[in-house]
């Protein structure tokens, strides 16, 4: 081979090695975060059964279908999760908790969610970002999320579930009843133990 051949493809290679390396120092990493500010509620301690399997935001309740699109054109139906444990989440790129919890939830969904029959559904409330889907975008690219991630453009299912801090999540139990509801981040390890917590 002559020199200039040479010269091209450690050339390549360095350039390659590069790309690698900005790939992965812009994918964002999960820093600690403070679990012991999100508040968890749990059915324990609630004596109404009643509304068991009724629509609705307590505990044992089925909670609001909804549908909506998400930034890849896919249709995603709530009660179309029925039968997997679901994550509902809900979030906004300009919100540091939720920033702080992302890589946290990719890590759970890339590690765990399959064995352990796991669906993450991170609703975007896009009616609030100020750049609109530009920047929910550049964010899913930026943190490398894999998880179903629909857009809330209209602000309605923010507001059938009653969502006035964020993140919010709804843990639901494979009957797509509703199990825990969290206010604030959560870390992977907090997540593990609630979705095993999970019928």
């Amino acid at each position: 081979m002559n020199k200039k051949v040479i010269g091209y493809i450690i050339a390549a290679l360095l350039i390659g090695s590069m790309v690698v390396i900005m790939i992965n120092q812009n994918v964002k990493k999960a820093d600690p975060i403070d679990s012991t500010s999100a508040l968890i509620e749990t059915k324990e301690g609630s004596e109404d059964e009643s509304a068991a399997g009724e629509v609705g935001l307590d505990f044992g309740n089925l909670p609001p279908d909804f549908e909506l699109t998400t930034l890849d054109g896919e249709q995603l139906t709530l009660s179309d999760l029925k039968g997997k444990k679901v994550v509902l989440n809900f979030w906004a790129t300009w919100c540091p908790p939720c920033k702080a919890e992302m890589p946290h939830m990719q890590n759970y969904y890339r590690n765990s969610a399959e064995e352990d029959n796991v669906e993450i559904v991170a609703v975007n409330l896009t009616d609030s970002e100020n750049r609109g889907v530009k920047v929910v975008q550049e964010f899913i690219d930026s943190y490398g999320l894999t998880f179903k991630i629909p857009l809330d453009e209209k602000g309605e299912v923010g507001q059938a579930y009653q969502v006035f801090q964020i993140p919010t999540t709804y843990m639901l139990n494979t009957d797509g009843t509703i199990s825990q509801i969290v206010k604030g981040p959560m870390d992977e390890a907090t997540l593990k133990t609630l979705i095993d917590d999970l019928d």
